[in-house]
């Protein structure tokens, strides 16, 4: 078996048809620079035909080095009844001056006849004399066809004959398309293998989404029938349930099957890519996500935790160092005393498992998260907890009393209002400062009251603000959760407050993260 495949990227095409996905010009050229980085062959980049913006941007690829990529530029057919050099959308494709072009074509002899609305041999004269007239213009030409799994099942026969008119033209890959995402697994593999051994010259390749939440099990089945190309997106974005995800499949294929899809030492960079690409199309990232999740090395269980430590095989499938992540042992109450030990051991080495000390501290940690506080996502608050318990802990201000003021109609970009009265070192500052809402009113405020004592906190900022209800049956009297991450130029933190007010939660999470900075700064 050829053991080499080439990972085809469309994120930047079939990704940026997911719901609520938009990216800039600047987006498309960021992650281009990241996927070429990562090692992947071929990134299909959009329609140069669809937009001005793609338009724009296969203007700019120019200003790109790219050391392992080739780009695609995306179209499809010439229409029915035209000839491909007198086609618009051809002559946009071809304006992008990519060294590669991909063509969708019918493969499903109803989607020729009831959607096309053309017959089925003027499909196969669009995809041959389209694929013929693109060799010519010297390029390398993907044939994806569409809908081939489900065409196969409707007619074996026609599918084959669309594929035949692809080979006819010159197609140098078949990317065999499950596009409704229905196929399964045992269904992609016959399939496949029937295709690449009809066509053993030329390459095969499998486009698949997620419908069934099968994308990545099709297509690691289609490269063991044969396959030797991947399309897909980072993350799995796409339209409807998504496409197959390449920061799956890829980590499947090298590390489990022995593929050799992207250069070995590349592989590590595939969980910032990931993480870069949700940034930058300012979507939520999924912890939970296999092999790139913060989730996915990370220890909670006691028993889990404490084999980890022995043995990381014990829980851990591959290393997270081979995909780029990092292992993570959760604070929580079912964490074990050892890991806890662990993390307060770190603050006073002389405690032991059945020091007074450590069984309060565990204690304390119950209490706190059956009121509702998770400390395995604000360890820093935890962090606090344990200095303050062992009286390790020196406040750097006090607070005397707040108000905060929310004004109906918004104006001038600020809704709300906060004053605060702080005491540091016997000294009292009174400050009002306004925000767009009542956290950022507060925030604003004390932060101006704490700068004139402490102008390092003018390095710090808030990155990210997450309110969860607790117990939603409760109505507007339920408990709420607030998790606030900050960062300066060194590190990141998060902390956590837990309260029936949420302004109440918001200000203990807050106050911990302005604490937990200048303890920071006193190297506590």
């Amino acid at each position: 078996m050829n053991t080499k495949v080439f990972a085809y990227d469309t994120t930047l095409r079939d990704g940026s048809q997911a719901q609520g996905i938009s990216f800039s010009v600047e987006d498309k050229l960021k992650i281009v620079r990241k996927l070429d980085e990562l090692g992947i062959a071929y990134i299909e980049a959009g329609n140069p035909g669809s937009n001005p913006k793609d338009l724009e941007f296969f203007r700019r690829l120019g200003e790109l080095k790219l050391t392992r990529a080739r780009i695609i530029a995306f179209g499809s057919t010439c229409k029915v009844g035209t000839e491909p050099g007198d086609d618009g959308q051809i002559a946009s494709l071809l304006s992008a001056n990519t060294p590669a072009v991909a063509i969708f074509g019918k493969t499903w002899d109803y989607q020729v006849t009831a959607i096309l609305r053309t017959t089925l041999k003027e499909n196969l004269r669009m995809i041959r004399a389209t694929l013929t007239y693109l060799k010519t213009q010297g390029k390398e030409v993907v044939f994806d066809a569409e809908h081939f799994y489900d065409g196969y099942k409707s007619s074996p026969d026609y599918a084959f004959k669309a594929l035949a008119a692809a080979v006819e033209g010159g197609a140098d890959s078949l990317v065999l398309c499950d596009t409704n995402g229905g196929s399964f697994p045992d269904e992609i593999f016959e399939i496949t293998r029937k295709v690449v051994e009809r066509f053993p010259g030329v390459a095969v390749g499998i486009h698949c989404h997620n419908d069934c939440e099968l994308a990545v099990a099709n297509s690691v089945r289609a490269v063991q029938a044969g396959a030797t190309q991947i399309q897909g997106t980072i993350n799995g974005i796409g339209e409807r349930c998504g496409n197959a995800n390449l920061c799956a499949i890829i980590p499947n294929l090298q590390l489990k099957l022995g593929f050799d899809v992207i250069p070995p030492e590349q592989l590590s960079l595939i969980t910032p890519v990931a993480r870069f690409v949700a940034e930058t199309a300012n979507v939520e990232f999924n912890d939970k996500a296999a092999y790139v999740g913060a989730d996915a090395f990370a220890h909670k269980g006691g028993m889990h935790v404490d084999a980890v430590k022995k043995n990381p095989m014990s829980y851990e499938h591959v290393t997270p160092e081979s995909v780029g992540n990092t292992r993570r042992v959760l604070m929580s109450e079912v964490a074990g005393r050892a890991t806890i030990l662990g993390r307060i051991n770190q603050i006073d080495p002389a405690l032991t498992k059945d020091s007074p000390e450590t069984r309060a501290i565990i204690n304390r940690l119950k209490d706190l998260e059956h009121e509702g506080y998770q400390f395995e996502s604000a360890e820093s608050s935890f962090e606090l907890l344990v200095r303050k318990m062992l009286g390790k802990f020196t406040p750097s201000f006090e607070l005397k009393d707040f108000k905060v003021i929310v004004n109906e109609p918004n104006g001038n970009g600020v809704n709300s209002s906060a004053m605060i009265k702080i005491r540091v070192d016997g000294e009292d500052e009174i400050t009002a400062a306004e925000g767009d809402g009542p956290v950022n009113a507060l925030d604003r405020a004390l932060r101006r009251a704490l700068e004139r004592f402490y102008p390092q906190l003018r390095e710090m900022k808030l990155t990210d603000y997450k309110v969860r209800v607790l117990d939603s049956d409760q109505a507007s009297a339920a408990k709420v959760r607030v998790l606030i991450e900050s960062a300066d130029q060194d590190s990141s933190w998060s902390t956590i407050g837990v309260s029936t007010d949420v302004i109440d939660a918001s200000w203990r999470a807050l106050v911990d993260a302005i604490e937990y900075k200048l303890a920071k700064l006193r190297n506590d």
